[in-house]
C-alpha cells in the first residue's frame, strides 16, 4: 500500500481532536509518514513545554522524511512553475517534492495549494 504524507493541516485538526481528523489518524495509521518541514512548523508552533511535550508524543509514532537534496532540488523547480496568482508557497512545493520523492500520497485539507497534484481531494469533507 502506499504511504500517506500528511500536511500541517491535517495533523493541526487532530491534534484539536476534530472527531474527521482523528477517524482519519487511524485509518492511515499504519501509512503516514511525516515531513521534517511539518514537524519544524509543528514545532514552532507549540507554546510551552507541556505543548512541545505533547506534541513530541504524537509525531514520534510516524516515520519522518528529511527535505534531502533531491526533495529541495524538486521543490524548487516547482516553486518556480508556479510563481503567478499569488503562485505556491515554498512549503507547499517542499510538500509536493516530498510526496514525489518517497511516492507517497499527500493528504491535505487544502487541496488548491498544490495545483501541481493532479485531482487531488481533501483528506477528509465535512
Amino acid at each position: 500500500m502506499k504511504r500517506v504524507l500528511v500536511d500541517i493541516d491535517v495533523l493541526v485538526e487532530y491534534l484539536r481532536g476534530h472527531p474527521r481528523a482523528v477517524d482519519f489518524v487511524e485509518t492511515y495509521s499504519e501509512r503516514i509518514i511525516l515531513s521534517s518541514l511539518v514537524v519544524a512548523e509543528l514545532g514552532a508552533a507549540a507554546l510551552d513545554d507541556a505543548d512541545q511535550e505533547a506534541l513530541h508524543q504524537v509525531l514520534s509514532l510516524f516515520p519522518v522524511v528529511p527535505v534531502n537534496w533531491e526533495v529541495a532540488v524538486d521543490a524548487a523547480k516547482i516553486r518556480r512553475g508556479y510563481t503567478g496568482n499569488g503562485g505556491v508557497t515554498l512549503a507547499d512545493a517542499i510538500l509536493a517534492a516530498t510526496a514525489r520523492a518517497e511516492n507517497a500520497e499527500l493528504k491535505t485539507l487544502s487541496p488548491a495549494h498544490y495545483p501541481m497534484i493532479e485531482d487531488l481531494k481533501p483528506a477528509w469533507t465535512e
